[in-house]
């Protein structure tokens, strides 16, 4: 990964659209470490809740909440690794 303790999300990832127009989005200036913890904690509680959508007969609430935890922590690493890969960029990697 890295060594540079001072990266920061860049913000303006969105998350969520309603339409074409996001509704939601990654805020800036949160260290990358934060940011990846995060976003695993979302996707570790998609990831149960799916497997309860498998095996739920209910009205589809929790594939809704896997799907909203799922997206929010996509956009999490992807604001991540836009940080990351300009990193990568100005380091001559």
């Amino acid at each position: 990964m890295t060594d540079n303790p001072e990266l920061k999300t860049i913000g303006f990832t969105p998350a969520i659209y309603l339409g074409n127009q996001a509704m939601f989005h990654v805020i800036g200036g949160v260290p990358i470490g934060d940011a990846l913890s995060m976003a695993s904690d979302f996707l570790c509680l998609a990831k149960s809740l799916t497997e309860d959508a498998a095996y739920a007969k209910d009205n589809g609430r929790h594939a809704w909440a896997a799907h909203y935890l799922a997206a929010m922590g996509k956009a999490l690493v992807d604001d991540s690794l836009k940080v990351l890969m300009r990193e990568r960029e100005d380091s001559g990697d």
